[in-house]
């Protein structure tokens, strides 16, 4: 009959993250999958309970309004999964949902995995004690997360799936040609964010920006990723109310990778994008607001030289990071200016991002795979 796995993601970076483990879990066994599905797990076969973006949401104040619908979706899951008896659950990432649904599930006998390991490295480091008491085996995608494991459990260091899936240097001109754009000219890649509260916090914000960089340079396009429909609808708000009808601006529906692979310059929201601009060779600005009680509730319990994994990864800040008070039009454009006249600072970064990918290229889920189907087995022979 086949392996029945759980798998819950919360956003979509853990989506693309599921739909590969499923696939390469698929390539070995016949799986069935259910839990929380986005649509690329779905279309792996994930059959799910709710829809994905109900836990796509950041920040401790824009989380607290949410806890009664968040408790009973986890509740849910965990009584259904301990009806079910599922060979293994697999948690992608979303630490504060699925963590605990793992711990109940664990305690049941059940194999659980967690695909992500939360940033212990920048807080909160108590988790790593945390995550050792809800799964068996933690699933790392960077290659400095296990050793804070030692002692606690087994974690393993599989290599970040989206460097295997870009495989060289992607150029501008293909890109652009993929996306029927015009070859020629400056584009800037706009990603404000892939949850709705990240639209909301930084629509205004990235508009503007596009709306001074396109004063500086007439002949510039601007190329913007969606995650959803409803994000979209949200950055179209802001264009409207800043009246930006005339903004030379591409939207696109997901295909993020491709959007900045067409650009000269990424403008991003801190998160996994601005890794994928990095393993994508694309120099970037990140950015980040979030609401004034988040920012500082989290300001005394970050621990962190820098926001960005890029500059996390280089133990350098190489890459330009305008946080909250700074993240504004004019430094924004300031920056971007910085790096649209000087080849050398591009050039810079784009040798940097590629000691990045050959760093993470370690054919990331067909190893996560592997463990996870080793340790079913593990589970059955001690069984």
């Amino acid at each position: 009959m086949g392996l029945k796995v759980g798998i819950v993601a919360g956003e979509a970076s853990g989506d693309v993250l599921g739909a590969g483990l499923m696939a390469a879990l698929r390539r070995e066994e016949d799986c069935q999958f259910e839990g929380i599905c986005g649509p690329a797990m779905a279309a792996e076969g994930g059959i799910s309970r709710y829809p994905m973006e109900r836990l796509a949401v950041t920040g401790i104040a824009e989380v607290i309004g949410r806890i009664p619908e968040i408790v009973r979706m986890r509740r849910d899951l965990i009584r259904h999964f301990r009806a079910r008896r599922p060979d293994c659950v697999i948690g992608i990432d979303a630490p504060d949902f699925t963590l605990a649904l793992e711990r109940a599930l664990k305690r049941d006998g059940i194999p659980v995995v967690h695909y992500v390991s939360p940033t212990v490295w920048a807080w909160r480091r108590y988790r790593v004690r945390t995550v050792a008491r809800s799964a068996d085996l933690l699933l790392a995608l960077l290659p400095f997360e296990p050793p804070y494991y030692e002692g606690h459990m087994r974690a393993l260091y599989v290599g970040h799936p989206l460097a295997d899936r870009i495989r060289e240097d992607p150029t501008p001109v293909r890109a652009r040609q993929q996306l029927r754009m015009d070859e020629e000219g400056l584009v800037i890649a706009l990603l404000p964010g892939s949850r709705e509260n990240e639209l909301k916090a930084h629509g205004q914000l990235f508009v503007r920006t596009a709306m001074r960089l396109a004063m500086r340079y007439p002949q510039c396009r601007f190329v913007v990723p969606f995650a959803s429909r409803k994000t979209r609808m949200i950055f179209e708000d802001a264009i409207r109310e800043e009246g930006a009808y005339d903004l030379p601006l591409m939207r696109v529906h997901g295909h993020a990778a491709q959007a900045m692979a067409a650009s000269d310059i990424v403008i991003v929201a801190s998160g996994t994008a601005a890794l994928e601009a990095a393993l994508v060779g694309r120099p970037m600005i990140v950015t980040y607001r979030t609401s004034s009680l988040s920012y500082h509730l989290l300001r005394g319990l970050v621990r962190l030289d820098y926001y960005s994994l890029p500059n996390h990864l280089l133990g350098a800040p190489l890459v330009p990071e305008l946080i909250q008070q700074k993240a504004t039009p004019d430094h924004l454009v300031a920056a971007a200016e910085r790096l649209i006249e000087s080849p050398s600072a591009r050039g810079e970064m784009v040798a940097a991002f590629t000691r990045i990918r050959e760093e993470l290229r370690r054919n990331a889920d067909q190893t996560a795979a592997r463990a996870v189907l080793d340790l079913i087995a593990q589970k059955r022979a001690g069984a």
